[in-house]
């Protein structure tokens, strides 16, 4: 599933390309989790954002000025699932939807005659038109934590957050409510390079500097990379990430670990496959 890296590479990539085109109509297959995305009809693209996992893309009424109370806006909420793609198609015969790519789930068509397309393999990802600031019916995003990058995000938080829950930091880490964006392979890296076991409780002052600072190293080495490539994952532009290259942890059990040469290995925490290393990272 796309992390925090491989969502700020697309929007990075997408808000110079869309930013001020007026969406002018909409296709979408026919399901509930996609079928919103008729609502952004009418609207002009101020800017592409991101919360966590999710790209925001904020709109405002075709005319509006771009300085409108945030009241007058919404957010288009595109979630990427496991397989999504969200890329500029500028191929003006197939605006209308009446192409023959199988797995597109929404294309918006542009009043330039590009399009806005998503595609979706397996169908996890979803859509949704939003009032500014009140994603309601959308719980993760609703309740998501501080971003990593954000100063509310600092190493007393996160310990106090560990520590207040008798959850694995593992699972605590992916459930988005301590920080946003992580998924297994950035919160497997991160425990790693911070030297904590993922199925710690608790955290000591000393550990939560370090897991801290290295949250953030991780993603931001990771958004360099343009994120990580290991199947289906590809940026705006149709690129596969480079981040995969650099991965000292997770998905290598049974390789020796890049720090004291140790085996790393595999286990299952709360139904997620972690991979650790049991020197490097003891309880």
């Amino acid at each position: 599933m796309p992390e925090l890296p491989e969502v700020e590479t697309i929007r990075r990539q997408l808000d110079p390309a869309i930013s001020g085109a007026v969406i002018t109509d909409c296709v979408t297959f026919d399901h509930p989790k996609f079928t919103p995305a008729h609502l952004a009809v009418g609207r002009r693209v101020v800017s592409v954002g991101r919360r966590g996992k999710y790209l925001l893309v904020h709109l405002l009424p075709d005319g509006a000025a771009t300085g409108s109370a945030a009241g007058n806006g919404e957010h288009l909420i595109v979630h990427l699932g496991m397989t999504g793609r969200l890329h500029v198609d500028a191929d003006r015969r197939r605006a209308t939807g009446t192409d023959d790519e199988p797995y597109r789930r929404a294309r918006w068509t542009l009043a330039d005659g590009r399009s806005l397309v998503f595609t979706d393999v397996r169908r996890f990802g979803r859509i949704a038109v939003v009032p500014n600031g009140a994603p309601t019916g959308l719980a993760t995003l609703d309740r998501m934590g501080p971003e990593p990058f954000d100063p509310a995000f600092d190493a007393l938080a996160l310990r106090s957050g560990v520590n207040a829950s008798r959850r694995a930091i593992k699972t605590q880490l992916l459930s988005q409510q301590l920080v946003a964006g992580l998924g297994n392979i950035y919160a497997d890296e991160a425990l790693w390079a911070a030297g904590v076991h993922p199925a710690a409780r608790r955290l000591t002052v000393a550990r939560a500097e370090r897991l801290a600072q290295a949250i953030r190293s991780v993603l931001s080495a990771g958004i360099e990379a343009g994120g990580t490539t290991l199947r289906d994952y590809r940026d705006a532009n149709g690129d596969s990430g480079g981040f995969q290259f650099q991965l000292h942890c997770y998905g290598r059990a049974g390789e020796p670990c890049d720090r004291c040469a140790a085996e790393l290995v595999r286990t299952v925490i709360d139904a997620r496959s972690t991979t650790f290393c049991r020197v490097c990272q003891r309880r």
